[in-house]
C-alpha cells in the first residue's frame, strides 16, 4: 500500500490516464457556499463546477461545509482540498480529480466562521444537498415545522444555528444589516418542486425571527428549483484500496460514481450563475417534467427496488437486477404505474430513459447497497410513490406494485427482514413507525389502517382510500406467508426481463 496521500505536491505522481486540475488554484476565488458536502456533492455539482474552472471561470470556486461531522473534512484538508471521482461502469473505470473545493467548514466546531463566509458579498450562491431530512419540514404538508428541536433551537441561538435554514437566515440577515445583496439559493435534494419547498420553509422561519426581515429575503433571494441525478453509492474501503492500486497515491475522499449524470436548472438566478451547461447541465423555464420523471421513475422504482430486494436478502442493486423476476418487476413499474403517471417534455425519450434506467440500475461495478438506499424512507416515499399513487387513484389507474411497494416498505421498518434477521432502520420515525408495526402485527388489515392514518406520511387524504386499503392490505398478507422473493417469483417468473 502506497504510503503518499493525494495532495497539490504529489498530483505530478498520478497516471497520464488520470484528468487533474490543470489550472493555477491559487487565482479561484469563491462564489458559491455549498451546504452539506456529502459524496453526491462532490460527484455532482462540484463535478460540473470543475469543468468550468478548466475552461477560465476562476469567479466560481467553492467554499464547502457540514452541518453534522467533521469527517468529510478530516478527509479532505489533508489532501489541500483535492479528491478524486471514479467513474465505474461494466466496462471500466475513468477518473478525474477535483480542485474546485477550496475549504470546508465544519458548522459545529464553530458556526461563526461559517456565517461569516456566507456573509462575504462575493458569494452570489448558496447551495445545498442537505436530504429531504435537513429541510426540517413536514413532508406531508410541506411545511416548516416548528416544533423541530433544531428550529426552536435556531430561533434561540442566532449565533449559532444547527440547521441550514438557520445558517442561511442569519446570513442574509447580516448581509442586509450590512447593504449587501442577497444570494442565490440553490437546492440540489431529490424533493418535488425543491426551489419552492426551500423558500417556503426559509420564509416561514424568517418569519419567526422578524417579519422586516421576511420581506427584505423575498426581494433579495431567488430559489430556482433543480433537477438532480447520478448514482453515487457510498465509497468503501474495498472502492479506496483498489483506486489507490490505480493511482499510486492514497486519497481518503475518493467518490465512486456511474459515468451517467443529468443537471436541469431552472435559470432563475439573483446576481449571475456559473454557465455549467458547458459541462453539459440544462437550463429551463420549468423543472417539472424532468423532476416528475425522475423522482417517480428512476427514484420511485430505485426504492421499490431497494427494499423488496433488501428483504429478500440482496445487498445491491445490481444483485437485485440479476434475478429474472426483480428486472421484470422493474421493467414493469417503470412501463406502466411509473411510467404513465408523468408527460414528458417536448423532445424527451421516455421510452430511452425507461431503458437506460433498466441499463444503470445493473452496473455491476458501483456496487449500490440496498440498505443504504432504504435510509430515511419515511421523507422520500411521499415524492417517490405517494404523488403517483395520488395520481393513478384519481385517473382509475393501476396501482398494484405502488402497493406492494408500501407493503415492503412497511416490512422493512418492522425491522425484520424475510430471513428473521434483524434490519438496522436508518429513519427519523423508525421509533414510530416500528411501534406501528409491533402494535399491530396480528391483523394486516389494521396494520394498513394504521399506517395510512399516519399523517406524517401520507397526508390525510390516502386514508379514505378503499381501494389502495384493500390492495396494501393484500400485498402485506401475501408477504407475512410467503415473504418477497415468492411473491415476485409467482408473479414475473414467467415475464421478460
Amino acid at each position: 500500500m502506497s504510503k503518499k496521500l493525494l495532495n497539490r505536491h504529489t498530483l505530478n505522481l498520478l497516471p497520464d490516464s488520470v484528468t487533474i486540475p490543470d489550472y493555477d488554484r491559487n487565482t479561484i476565488r469563491a462564489g458559491i457556499v455549498h451546504l452539506g458536502i456529502g459524496a453526491f456533492h462532490r460527484a455532482h455539482q462540484a463535478w460540473y463546477t470543475e469543468q468550468l474552472l478548466v475552461e477560465g471561470a476562476s469567479e466560481w470556486g467553492i467554499i464547502a461545509a457540514s452541518l453534522r461531522s467533521p469527517a468529510v473534512r478530516d478527509q479532505l484538508a489533508p489532501q489541500d482540498y483535492l479528491y478524486s471521482v471514479a467513474e465505474k461502469s461494466n466496462a471500466g473505470e475513468k477518473v478525474r480529480v477535483i480542485g474546485c473545493v477550496q475549504h470546508v467548514y465544519v458548522a459545529p466546531e464553530n458556526p461563526g466562521a461559517l456565517l461569516e463566509a456566507m456573509t462575504d458579498g462575493e458569494i452570489r450562491i448558496v447551495s445545498l444537498t442537505i436530504t429531504e431530512k435537513g429541510y426540517c419540514h413536514d413532508p406531508a404538508s410541506g411545511t416548516l415545522n416548528l416544533q423541530h428541536p433544531d428550529i426552536q433551537h435556531d430561533l434561540a441561538n442566532p449565533q449559532s444555528p444547527k440547521s441550514a435554514l438557520g445558517f442561511i437566515v442569519y446570513a442574509l440577515q447580516a448581509r442586509m444589516d450590512k447593504g449587501l445583496p442577497g444570494f442565490t439559493l440553490l437546492s440540489c435534494d431529490n424533493l418535488p418542486a425543491n426551489g419552492k419547498l426551500l423558500q417556503r420553509v426559509l420564509f416561514e422561519f424568517a418569519e419567526q425571527v422578524d417579519p422586516d426581515l421576511a420581506s427584505w429575503i423575498k426581494v433579495n433571494t431567488r430559489c430556482p428549483s433543480t433537477m438532480i441525478d447520478r448514482i453515487v453509492p457510498a465509497t468503501t474501503d474495498t472502492d479506496r484500496e483498489a483506486l489507490e492500486n490505480m493511482l499510486g497515491l492514497r486519497d481518503n475522499a475518493a467518490v465512486v460514481a456511474e459515468p451517467f449524470s443529468q443537471w436541469v436548472i431552472e435559470d432563475n438566478f439573483l446576481r449571475g450563475r456559473p454557465d455549467w451547461d458547458r459541462a453539459g447541465a440544462t437550463f429551463v423555464e420549468d423543472v417539472e417534467p424532468y423532476e416528475l420523471i425522475k423522482l417517480r421513475l428512476l427514484n420511485g422504482c430505485h426504492s421499490l427496488l431497494a427494499y423488496s430486494g433488501y428483504l429478500a436478502g440482496f445487498e445491491t442493486i445490481a444483485d437485485v437486477m440479476a434475478e429474472p423476476a426483480f428486472a421484470a418487476l422493474a421493467q414493469h413499474f417503470l412501463a406502466t404505474e411509473a411510467g404513465t403517471a408523468v408527460e414528458a417534455p417536448r423532445g424527451f425519450d421516455l421510452e430511452k430513459y425507461r431503458q437506460q434506467l433498466l441499463e444503470r440500475f445493473s452496473n455491476r461495478a458501483l456496487r449500490h447497497r440496498t440498505w443504504q438506499i432504504a435510509m430515511d424512507g419515511s421523507q422520500k416515499i411521499p415524492q417517490r410513490w405517494l404523488g403517483t399513487l395520488r395520481h393513478q387513484l384519481a385517473n382509475g389507474g393501476p396501482i398494484d406494485l405502488l402497493s406492494f411497494a408500501l407493503a415492503c416498505w412497511i416490512r422493512y421498518v418492522s425491522a425484520v427482514d424475510d430471513a428473521g434477521n434483524t434490519i438496522e432502520v436508518s429513519d427519523p420515525l423508525a421509533a414510530d413507525l416500528k411501534a406501528l408495526c409491533d402494535r399491530h402485527a396480528d391483523d394486516t388489515s389494521e396494520l394498513t389502517a394504521a399506517f395510512l392514518q399516519f399523517s406524517a406520511v401520507f397526508g390525510a387524504d390516502l386514508r379514505q382510500s378503499e381501494r389502495l386499503h384493500s390492495a396494501l392490505s393484500g400485498w402485506l398478507t401475501r408477504l407475512k406467508q410467503h415473504g418477497v422473493l415468492t411473491c415476485v417469483r409467482t408473479q414475473f417468473e414467467k415475464s421478460p426481463a
